[in-house]
C-alpha cells in the first residue's frame, strides 16, 4: 500500500523501485534507469515473476535458501516469536532463543569452538573475528601484531574491514579501506597453474606464498589468516588438496589465528553443518557464519570463537570489555527462525540429502565441459557449481569474452533458470531440497543455455 491507502499498481512498483532504490552493487552513474526483476512469489526451489512465468532459482537466492521456499512452519514460527518477544537489547538482556540457538550452534561445530558472537550477517561476522583477532593482541600486549593475510579472489563482505580482506578483483571499488591492514596471497586456482604443473606442485608452489609472505612481514605483525573453504563468490575455486591442513599449520606455528569463512559452506551446503573439520580436516580458531544459518528467512549471522582464543583473551590483563556487538545482535525471531531451520533440516536429514545426490549433481556438471568446448573449466563441490569460458577463444573482444557469464544467464533465464554471471563465469547453488528430477531439469536448461550461446563463439 502506497500511502494514500490504494494498491500500487505494476508501473508504480517500476517507477518506485527504479527512482528510490539503491541497490546492492547498483551503477551510480545509470541510477534512476536501471529496472530489476521483480519476484511476487517462491516454492520449493522455483520463483515466479511479476508476470507469472516461474524460474528455478539456481542460485539459491545469495547461497542461502537451503530449506526452500515456502515452508509454513518458519512463517508460523516467526510469527509466534514477533507476538511473544520481538526484540530485546543484547546488551541488558538475553532471550530464550539466543540462548537455545548458541548452544545448538556450538553442538554442532568442530573442536573447541563454543563461544557464540551473533552479527546481522556475513560481513559483520567477518567483521567482528578480525576485530576479535585484533583484540586479542592488545590484550595480549603486542598492537604490532595486527596484520590480516587474505586470498586473491576471497570474498568477506563489504563492510569496512570485510571489504578490506576481500581480494576480488572487481571489488577495487572507489569505497575506501584499510590498505595497511591486508595483504593478499595469489590466486590458489589449480585451473590457471601454469601448463605442465602438477596439482601437487600447485599445493606446494601455493603453500610456499603463504609461508614466503609471513618470512616477509614478519609473524610478529600478523595477526589472522581469512581463508573461505572454498572461494565461493570468486568462481567456486576448490583449492589443491591438502592446502587447508598445511595452511593451518604454518599459521598454528607462527601464532597467527586462522579464520575460517564459512558463511556459504556452512550449514548443509557441502553436505554438513560445517565443511572446515568434516570436508577438508580443520579446525579453525574462529568460524564466520551466516546464509544458511536460516535459510535466508532472515537476516542473521554469528562468529564463533574456540575455546582457547577466548582463554587467552580473558586471562590478559587490563580492560576486558568486549567492545563489539549491534542492535541486533541474537534478535529473538531471526533466533528462532534459525532454531526452526536447524530442526527442519535434521528432521528431513537435508544433510543426508545434499550427500546423496551430490555425485548426480556433480556429474551433470562435468558433462558441460565434456559437451562444450567452449567451457573451459567446471568445478564445485556438494551443491556448489562454476562454468567458466575457457580464454584464448576466438571472439570480438576481451570484453565479449568477459560476459560469457551474463549471455548464458541471460540464455537460461528465457527458459526458466536463474543463474548468477561472474565476468567469464557461471555459479550455481540451489536450494539443498532439490531433487533429482530436479537437478536433471536445471542442467537440462543449462546444456540449452550452453548450445545457445556457443554460437557466438568460435570454439
Amino acid at each position: 500500500m502506497n500511502t494514500l491507502g490504494n494498491t500500487p499498481t505494476d508501473g508504480d512498483l517500476v517507477a518506485w523501485d527504479r527512482d528510490h532504490h539503491l541497490h546492492p552493487w547498483a551503477g551510480t552513474g545509470g541510477f534512476g534507469s536501471d529496472e530489476y526483476m521483480r519476484v511476487n512469489t517462491a516454492d520449493g526451489i522455483y520463483l515466479w515473476d511479476a508476470a507469472g512465468k516461474r524460474y528455478i532459482d539456481g542460485p539459491g537466492g545469495m547461497w542461502c535458501t537451503q530449506i526452500g521456499y515456502g515452508r509454513q512452519e518458519m512463517a508460523d514460527t516467526i510469527s509466534q516469536q514477533v507476538m511473544k518477544m520481538p526484540y530485546a537489547s543484547p546488551w541488558s538482556f538475553t532471550t530464550e532463543p539466543a540462548a537455545v540457538l548458541a548452544r545448538m550452534i556450538a553442538e554442532r561445530t568442530p573442536g573447541d569452538l563454543n563461544t557464540v558472537h551473533f552479527t546481522t550477517g556475513g560481513s559483520t561476522a567477518v567483521d567482528t573475528a578480525l576485530r576479535t583477532a585484533l583484540f586479542m593482541n592488545k590484550r595480549l600486549g603486542r598492537p604490532e601484531k595486527r596484520i590480516v593475510i587474505g586470498r586473491e579472489k576471497g570474498y568477506h563482505g563489504s563492510t569496512f574491514l570485510a571489504a578490506t580482506v576481500t581480494g576480488k578483483e572487481r571489488f577495487e571499488t572507489s569505497f575506501e579501506k584499510a590498505q595497511d591492514l591486508v595483504h593478499f596471497l595469489p590466486d590458489v586456482n589449480p585451473y590457471h597453474r601454469p601448463e605442465g604443473m602438477s596439482v601437487d606442485a600447485w599445493c606446494d608452489a601455493k603453500v610456499a606464498d603463504l609461508e614466503n609472505l609471513i618470512a616477509d612481514v614478519g609473524a610478529d605483525r600478523i595477526a589472522a589468516f581469512i581463508a573461505e573453504p572454498i572461494l565461493c563468490s570468486g568462481g567456486v575455486i576448490v583449492p589443491p588438496p591438502g592446502y587447508h591442513k598445511r595452511t593451518l599449520e604454518i599459521c598454528r606455528a607462527n601464532d597467527i589465528l586462522y579464520i575460517s569463512d564459512e558463511v556459504v559452506t556452512g550449514f548443509g551446503r557441502l553436505g554438513h553443518w560445517f565443511a572446515s573439520e568434516d570436508v577438508f580436516g580443520i579446525v579453525p580458531d574462529i568460524i564466520t557464519c551466516a546464509k544458511g544459518l536460516t535459510s535466508g528467512y532472515l537476516p542473521l549471522g554469528a562468529c564463533i570463537i574456540s575455546d582457547t582464543v577466548m582463554k587467552r583473551i580473558a586471562e590478559a590483563p587490563g580492560d576486558d570489555v568486549f567492545y563489539n556487538g549491534y542492535t541486533y545482535s541474537g534478535h529473538p525471531v531471526s533466533c528462532a527462525a534459525a532454531i526452526k531451520n536447524i530442526e527442519i533440516m535434521e528432521r528431513e536429514d537435508i544433510l543426508g540429502h545434499v550427500q546423496c545426490v551430490t555425485p548426480h549433481f556433480q556429474d551433470r556438471l562435468h558433462q558441460i565441459k565434456e559437451k562444450f568446448s567452449i567451457v573451459g573449466d567446471v568445478r564445485g563441490d556438494g551443491l556448489l557449481g562454476c562454468i567458466e569460458c575457457r580464454p584464448g577463444l576466438n571472439v570480438e573482444s576481451y570484453e565479449a569474452h568477459v560476459k560469457f557469464g551474463q549471455k548464458l544467464d541471460d540464455a537460461c533465464e528465457e527458459m526458466g533458470l536463474l543463474l548468477r554471471p561472474f565476468g567469464n563465469m557461471a555459479v550455481f547453488s540451489p536450494p539443498l531440497i532439490i531433487t533429482p528430477s530436479q537437478i536433471d531439469e536445471m542442467f537440462d536448461i543449462m546444456e540449452a543455455g550452453m548450445a545457445q550461446v556457443s554460437k557466438d563463439y568460435d570454439a
